[in-house]
């Protein structure tokens, strides 16, 4: 049997300078995604300079989180039975609901 031979294939690239501009365009490319998934303002162009909007949504976006999850921790202590609502682990329940409120509270004031 005789060895395949395989035709050199064709560059897709013409310099390799060429191929990792193509690679940096990618991964800027894959930030600015990340980025508009999470629903959050793209980087400053000068890094040096602050990106104020963008932090001011990460802040919003972890208030709603909190509250979030404030909301759903008293629900799930609401839906219990008045026994478990009276049990210890109940009231460490409601001192995190009410500690998640107390850091929402300031997130907000931020």
């Amino acid at each position: 049997m005789l060895p395949e031979i395989r035709m050199p294939q064709a560059r897709k690239y013409e310099t390799r300078a060429a191929q990792q501009a193509a690679y940096r365009a990618r991964q800027a490319r894959a930030q600015r995604d990340l980025l508009a998934q999470k629903g959050l303002p793209a980087l400053p162009a000068i890094p040096s300079m602050p990106g104020h909007a963008r932090w001011n949504a990460m802040i919003a976006q972890a208030h709603r989180l909190l509250c979030e999850a404030a909301e759903e921790m008293q629900r799930y202590y609401d839906d219990r039975s008045e026994p478990w609502q009276e049990s210890p682990k109940a009231e460490e329940l409601l001192a995190n609901v009410e500690q998640l409120q107390e850091i929402a509270d300031q997130l907000q004031a931020l």
